[in-house]
């Protein structure tokens, strides 16, 4: 359940901007200075600030589920759709692309808020330190989120305290990531060294993970400052040699009382039944809102409904096996729209004997019947259209629960990603050496099946081994493809994608292999061909969808950017 991050009604009021909720002059007014008298007022602002990244406009649902999920990974699962970011035909006025801007303010202008009065309270100093470096590094988060996406942003590094000082041009993008640096780097001295026994709040390696990626996107394009490779392989190095971490290697065998005894066995059409393994049980330990801060060191953590409160995501529901059931299912909970189904090319990187167990989980080897909630096997050779199978409802801990909403926590850091990005930065400065092997051989020997990770395994090893005998550039693709393998549907693909130049040339070949996909059979394995709809577009528009609009909302409220001041193709 979420620890300090269930956001207090008075610190939303405190915080967020100003209505007139009603046409009269309120009886009570507390002035900001007066809020943040004590320890517990800057604690409960804090939560203010983590709280936008549990939003359905973030983590909640949009980013992964409608603004990034059409990459070479997956599609959009509605042959209906024709208009939207789920296929890249949409403008300005997008409602999802506005909606996670103006959320992104609204978690800005909160760290603001909590870092210009963070000297208010007498309090104790250490804590008052690590509840600053936590918001310094929310404030460049966010505006990680929005530079990457949207490119030259407005940059705010003060509150927000009348309608005068939210007119704000465009930053240049440069400047914008220089601050980033700035802030995620204060805080990574400011925040706890301490790892927590949950993973929603953020601390030492945390922040070193993340400088990781931020640099790492830095190093690439547009930027393409290559000196941040060498930034991204210290700030990974220090996360690894913490020691604070591992990849999880063990997993649940015996069912929970009151489920069957074959709770955890998941049909492989290749080997079939299997029974669980260590990758499976890293988003078993999300659906079933327990914590693993050895691998999954930050997440949008989830409530479950009810009790009065209302934190739930759409982890799950919006992503996740088809089953729409005419009743509550005692084995597979409740609904889930299932609208992300995966790529051919998505499928054919695994291994094709099956042997990388990842694929079976990720992709889904089974429909379920909505009538008699009863699977149904995928024959092995359906490549296209398979249901994203990460986060299955089935090992919710309340099956009962909301039809729509689910305590299903989404992974925004994994050690595994860190590992990953470690090889790929020592590749970039050193070439392929035996370090970066190694970091990636971890992660593949675990997808293999393998509890020891550290000792060699010829049936995962073999193909890292040839990638490396081709050298630098052999190996970057590989670690392209195992990011892949290994992270897809975690809302990461399509930025990688864009920092290593690939995503327009990228989603037209896959276009092109969902274009002629099958025409008949079931339809999981067949009559696929819409999915090729969003690359096509992203094709005819040439380098259009490398950025979102700026919102015509912000437009119309902000003279500072004009039309002229779009970003191209808008």
């Amino acid at each position: 359940m979420k620890k300090i991050y269930i956001l207090l009604g008075l610190v939303a009021l405190s915080t967020s901007s100003c209505e007139d909720y009603l046409n009269t002059e309120p009886i009570q007014k507390i002035a900001i200075e007066q809020y943040y008298t004590d320890e517990q007022g800057i604690t409960n602002a804090l939560a203010g600030v983590y709280d936008p990244l549990g939003s359905e406009k973030l983590y909640g649902s949009q980013l992964w589920w409608q603004l990034d999920s059409a990459t070479d990974e997956g599609y959009y699962a509605r042959n209906t759709l024709v208009a939207g970011t789920m296929v890249y035909n949409f403008d300005f006025t997008a409602v999802n692309v506005s909606d996670f801007w103006f959320n992104l303010y609204d978690g800005i202008n909160r760290a603001n808020d909590l870092i210009a009065h963070i000297d208010l309270p007498q309090m104790d100093e250490t804590q008052r330190q690590q509840i600053l470096g936590e918001a310094l590094f929310l404030r460049g988060y966010y505006h990680f989120l929005l530079v990457s996406h949207f490119g030259d942003v407005p940059l705010r590094l003060t509150p927000t305290t009348s309608p005068n000082n939210v007119q704000i041009a465009r930053t240049p993008a440069k400047d914008v990531y220089a601050q980033i640096l700035k802030d995620m780097t204060d805080a990574e001295g400011k925040v706890s060294a301490t790892k927590p026994n949950y993973s929603s709040r953020v601390y030492k390696t945390v922040v070193q993970g993340v400088l990781a990626r931020v640099c790492l996107q830095m190093a690439g394009y547009p930027l393409n400052d290559t000196s941040k490779y060498n930034e991204a392989l210290s700030w990974s190095k220090k996360v690894i040699d913490s020691g604070q971490h591992s990849l999880n290697v063990s997993f649940q065998t015996t069912a929970p009382a009151g489920k069957p005894t074959n709770y955890y066995d998941v049909v492989n059409p290749s080997n079939g039944v299997t029974t669980n393994n260590a990758y499976r049980q890293v988003f078993i330990t999300e659906a079933s809102d327990t914590y693993d801060t050895n691998e999954l060191m930050w997440e949008a953590d989830f409530k479950a409904r009810g009790g009065g409160y209302n934190e739930g995501g759409r982890v799950g529901n919006n992503i996740g096996i088809t089953f729409q059931p005419v009743a509550s299912s005692p084995l597979f909970g409740t609904y889930c729209w299932g609208f992300i189904k995966g790529t051919g090319k998505l499928f054919r990187a695994y291994d094709a004997t099956g042997a990388d167990l990842r694929r079976d989980w990720a992709l889904t080897t089974y429909t379920i019947n909505n009538s008699t909630a009863v699977k149904n096997n995928l024959a092995k050779t359906i490549q296209y259209g398979r249901d994203c199978g990460k986060w299955r409802r089935e090992y919710e801990i309340n099956l009962s629960g909301d039809q729509n909403y689910t305590a299903i926590n989404f992974p925004i850091l994994r050690y595994a990603d860190v590992l990953l990005m470690y090889a790929e930065a020592e590749n970039q400065v050193n070439g392929p050496t035996a370090a970066a092997q190694a970091a990636v051989n971890q992660v593949r020997r675990r997808g293999y099946g393998r509890t020891d990770v550290s000792a060699p395994y010829l049936l995962s090893d073999a193909a890292t081994t040839t990638a490396v005998a081709g050298g630098k550039a052999a190996f970057q693709l590989f670690i392209e493809d195992e990011r892949m393998r290994e992270l897809c549907f975690e809302g990461l693909r399509r930025m990688d994608l864009i920092r290593w130049n690939k995503f327009v040339t990228t989603m037209k070949a896959v276009s092109d292999d969902m274009a002629a996909s099958p025409t008949t059979g079931p339809l999981t394995s067949g009559n696929q061909q819409y999915g090729a709809l969003a690359g096509k577009n992203v094709f005819a528009n040439g380098n259009k969808f490398l950025l979102f609009p700026i919102p015509s909302l912000e437009m119309a409220s902000n003279p500072l950017i004009k039309q002229e001041n779009q970003n191209p193709g808008y």
